[in-house]
């Protein structure tokens, strides 16, 4: 296959627009105001990814926007609907079926994640965090099963009170755990073409963090494999904020900004996208080599990505204020010149449309 993914055509001509396969190698910045055609740029994008390359793609998901990425549209060209029925898709959701349910394993999660999860802090509630410390050397022997159930059998009056604040916080009873089960980081150590984790339709917002920093987590800890993988993280801002609130915000934005800062000589390679790069933490934001800038209104916004990456030209990005739909600026490493690009036509569903509006 060829190394240039064909993402387009040059604004105001028929020449085609590429990027270069090969750089995305390093992390990207993809950013766009709501209806630019962020999310739809960025599928295509992947399809082409997905298509001419053998790097595996995880995308992280909060609305369910790439959840159709196994569906072909009836528009898609014979030849490429054929070589993408040929590719391996996993979309884990809340509800899917048991192969592709979404769930991750309390007990997998790291040290701190756990204690983050139970807003437990070494200092402040020393006796609890040594009973979770204790705890390590059963999760993976003879610990089986619903842990309440398993804390409850127990001997051990600082585990009883693990159990209780387990069941008084709600954590023992949300959807997001497999326990014992299978989970998403088996799915992902499968190394399908593409795993979309879809992170909506939770109940509450603590279940998809808690999934994304399992992964993470996971990746991180295994980096020593180097297995290259494009780790998309769709709405960043979400996960990586400046400003996080919870002590899972906060163990998930350290982790994003390490993986920024180490991640790419491991062959983890991230894609941030949000629509307000002032939102996501700055030295995530200063990593990224690659930019795909849709419509931003925002001159701040605009003047920001200028100083933190000094790639970018100028003369072009001031021009974003009155980018059309589709149209985005490349520029960085995978662009073997900045350019401005319509971007083409999606083989596969939207997950995520707009709300129409009905005439009367």
């Amino acid at each position: 296959m060829s190394n240039d993914l064909t993402i387009g055509t040059r604004f105001g001509s028929s020449v085609p627009a590429h990027v270069l396969a090969k750089k995305l190698n390093r992390h990207t910045f993809w950013c766009g105001q709501s209806g630019s055609g962020k999310t739809y740029a960025l599928g295509v994008l992947l399809e082409q990814l997905i298509l001419d390359t053998r790097l595996p793609v995880v995308v992280l998901d909060p609305n369910s926007d790439f959840v159709r990425l196994r569906e072909l549209r009836d528009t898609a060209p014979p030849e490429s609907a054929a070589l993408w029925r040929e590719r391996d898709i996993r979309v884990l959701r809340l509800d899917g079926p048991e192969e592709d349910r979404l769930r991750v394993r309390f007990l997998g999660m790291t040290l701190q994640a756990r204690a983050a999860v139970l807003k437990i802090d070494p200092i402040i509630d020393p006796e609890d965090y040594n009973a979770m410390l204790r705890l390590e050397s059963f999760v993976h022997t003879d610990l089986r099963g619903h842990l309440v159930q398993w804390l409850r059998e127990q001997n051990d009056p600082a585990w009883h009170r693990l159990a209780m604040r387990l069941e008084n916080l709600g954590i023992a009873d949300l959807d997001v755990w497999a326990w014992g089960g299978r989970d998403l980081i088996d799915v992902v150590d499968e190394r399908a073409d593409a795993t979309v984790i879809d992170l909506g339709g939770f109940s509450t917002p603590l279940e998809p963090k808690a999934a994304a920093l399992a992964l993470l987590d996971h990746l991180w800890n295994n980096r020593n494999e180097r297995v290259g993988r494009l780790i998309v993280i769709d709405e960043a801002h979400n996960l990586c904020s400046p400003d996080p609130v919870t002590e899972v915000d906060r163990l998930l934005t350290e982790r994003i900004v390490q993986i920024a800062a180490e991640g790419r000589k491991y062959g983890i390679w991230l894609l941030l996208s949000t629509q307000r790069p002032s939102k996501v933490h700055p030295n995530a934001l200063s990593q990224c080599d690659n930019l795909a800038l849709m419509k931003m209104s925002s001159l701040s916004d605009v003047a920001d990505l200028g100083r933190q990456l000094g790639y970018a030209p100028d003369e072009l990005l001031t021009q974003a204020p009155s980018f059309r739909q589709g149209q985005a600026l490349f520029a960085g490493g995978f662009a073997e010149q900045a350019q401005i690009v319509q971007v083409g036509a999606r083989l596969t569903q939207e997950g995520g449309n707009d709300v129409a509006i009905e005439v009367r």
